[in-house]
């Protein structure tokens, strides 16, 4: 969980820093939510080669050599700024996103690690890490913008020394064996595995929640702090409490779902959404932003935490890394997509215009559920053997 929270500082302190730092530093305003794009693209561009890595490697060894991708990333961040170079900072972006990869990679190590009834409570576990790095990135943000003479490379340098600690832990990590019946068998091609409608289920729930997140989320420091007059210190607050929304449930998760089931933790993610849309279209003064992002958190958390935990239940335990590697590909290239397109609906549509795109996919996922019923597909916690 610490080694979690230390490797995923990066993201948190990009969430906070990426888009304050391209809209004074992109050639133009539209590129100004490229870096925080390009950390998503950078996931989703790593995660079926790092699924290929997994197999061949195991987890111990890809853990930490991404780690490393991870600390030159924030290096090259640094430098970046030293040398006034916009380009070599979206390279560091991506870097730290395809670093991001094997970070995302943990909970699956979570939930191979412990009986599938008790899924639920492992990724929980891991997640709480989250609330960690919701503080950790935005303060070495903060603290280290004054540091060297150029802002916020500090802030770069600072970060480097969480991956360095994060890398420390996770070399302790060993690889969980799988029974050798299951590694002899090469399991089922993935485009029939990815049509299992539990599969479905599982994947349109982790990138709605991603999509929907990424999208409001990557657009808030821009719109509070550049568009909206909030001082950066108000932004931080917000992007933190946001960050620590989307694991504090985590705490709870298991309970809920041992009360109403994966279809309404489903369900409940949906109208947490709809909740955050409406608050945040009121108006954009510092109270609506804070509570549209903790809602924003909260439906992340049920959503994905749902995917994650349904998807193991449609696949056997010799076609793991790549379904996962295939889930994680296409949650994260929709959450790339929602994050390259939200600075240009924020500069053109403006910050309601960001809310009102949402609409369309939430009422999409609603009539997927609604189909789900209607065809009586069942969540149980039975994994495939």
């Amino acid at each position: 969980m610490i080694a979690y929270s230390l490797m995923m500082a990066g993201t948190s302190m990009m969430v906070l820093l990426a888009g304050i730092i391209g809209t004074d530093f992109a050639p133009s305003t539209d590129l100004a939510t490229l870096p925080i794009a390009l950390v998503v693209v950078g996931v989703a561009s790593s995660t079926l080669p790092t699924g290929k890595l997994l197999d061949k490697f195991g987890r111990r060894r890809v853990f930490i050599a991404y780690g490393f991708i991870a600390i030159a990333a924030a290096l090259t961040a640094m430098q970046s700024l030293l040398s006034d170079s916009f380009s070599a900072f979206c390279l560091a972006a991506f870097m730290m996103g395809w670093a991001g990869a094997a970070g995302h990679q943990y909970r699956f190590a979570a939930l191979e690690s412990v009986p599938p009834e008790q899924s639920a409570k492992a990724t929980s576990f891991l997640l709480l890490g989250g609330i960690l790095a919701a503080f950790v990135g935005p303060e070495l943000a903060v603290r280290g913008r004054e540091l060297l003479a150029t802002e916020y490379a500090g802030s770069f340098l600072l970060l480097t020394g969480s991956y360095v600690a994060g890398l420390s832990i996770i070399s302790f990590y060993r690889d969980t064996e799988i029974k050798q019946s299951a590694q002899s068998s090469s399991g089922r091609p993935l485009l029939e595995i990815l049509r299992s409608p539990v599969i479905i289920m599982a994947v349109s729930a982790a990138a709605l929640g991603y999509g929907i997140m990424s999208f409001i989320m990557t657009a808030t420091p821009i719109s509070m702090h550049t568009h909206s007059g909030h001082s950066l210190e108000a932004t931080k607050f917000v992007i933190q409490s946001h960050i620590a929304a989307m694991y504090l449930p985590s705490l709870v998760f298991a309970w809920f779902c041992e009360k109403i089931g994966y279809k309404g933790m489903l369900w409940s993610g949906v109208m947490v959404y709809v909740i955050c849309l409406g608050i945040a279209a009121l108006n954009t003064e510092f109270l609506n932003f804070w509570l549209a992002l903790i809602l924003l958190g909260v439906g992340w958390n049920f959503l994905f935490l749902s995917g994650t935990n349904l998807l193991p239940l449609g696949y056997r335990p010799e076609e793991r890394f790549r379904v996962q590697s295939g889930n994680d590909f296409l949650v994260f290239s929709i959450q790339a997509i929602a994050s390259l397109s939200s600075g240009w609906f924020l500069f053109h549509w403006q910050w309601k215009g960001v809310l009102l795109a949402c609409a369309p996919l939430l009422v999409g996922f609603c009539v997927l559920m609604w189909l789900a019923g209607r065809k009586g597909i069942a969540l149980e916690v039975k994994r495939q053997s």
